[in-house]
């Protein structure tokens, strides 16, 4: 019996968190914040990110509802919070100058974004933290919480062969398609941005 209270929680987790968590769609925003570093940097980012993502997961799936507590901060107020960081990320890429990029390419490259903001928001973001602190309080046994240990591990193992997977890519692109890709991702993590500060908007005017 213990054996498939495990393995029907680690089928949960593994279900519930992997849309939310979206390794696939990671995939464009990784090779946009990484297009200018070295193939073995963006290796290490990738594994980075994949377990900064377990990490995150693991820490609010134990005590992430007493963190929000301690802090007095809401969920709504976490996906505001992210969307401004991302925000800032994407910006950055949009407005970035391929002169200056390559006059500066030391000052560019090997920038470490394997917390913020791939693990968190962009990847571990307010919704996966929601469904974790959710998937606490339905734990009941140790083998409950032992099973969605198991999920989240197999979501950093799925994540981190998404991100290592784009990597041949990227060598293929020359400069100029490096620049465009920066752009279009910086576009598109602008996106999620402003989607994730709506939603945060949405969430507090709904508690209030």
């Amino acid at each position: 019996m213990a054996i498939t209270d495990i393995l029907t929680f680690t089928g949960i987790a593994f279900s519930v968190l992997f849309p939310l968590i979206n390794p696939i769609g990671g995939v464009p925003a990784f090779s946009g914040l990484t297009a200018h570093d070295t193939p073995d940097f963006r290796r290490t980012q990738a594994r980075k990110i994949s377990v900064n993502v377990f990490i995150i997961l693991i820490t609010f799936l134990l005590i992430g509802k007493l963190l929000l507590e301690l802090f007095g901060i809401s969920l709504g107020v976490l996906e505001i919070a992210g969307g401004l960081i991302v925000a800032n990320t994407g910006w950055q890429m949009v407005n970035s100058k391929p002169d200056d990029e390559k006059q500066n390419t030391a000052k560019v490259q090997n920038v470490d974004i394997s917390f913020m903001p791939m693990a968190m928001p962009i990847l571990s973001g307010p919704g996966a933290i929601g469904a974790v602190i959710g998937m606490s309080t339905n734990a009941k046994q140790i083998e409950d919480y032992i099973g969605f240990v198991i999920g989240i591990t197999g979501i950093g193992l799925v994540t981190y062969l998404f991100l290592i997977a784009s990597i041949p890519l990227m060598k293929k692109l020359g400069s100029t398609g490096i620049n465009v890709l920066t752009r279009m991702m910086g576009f598109f993590i602008l996106a999620i941005a402003v989607n994730l500060v709506y939603k945060g908007i949405i969430s507090l005017s709904k508690a209030g």
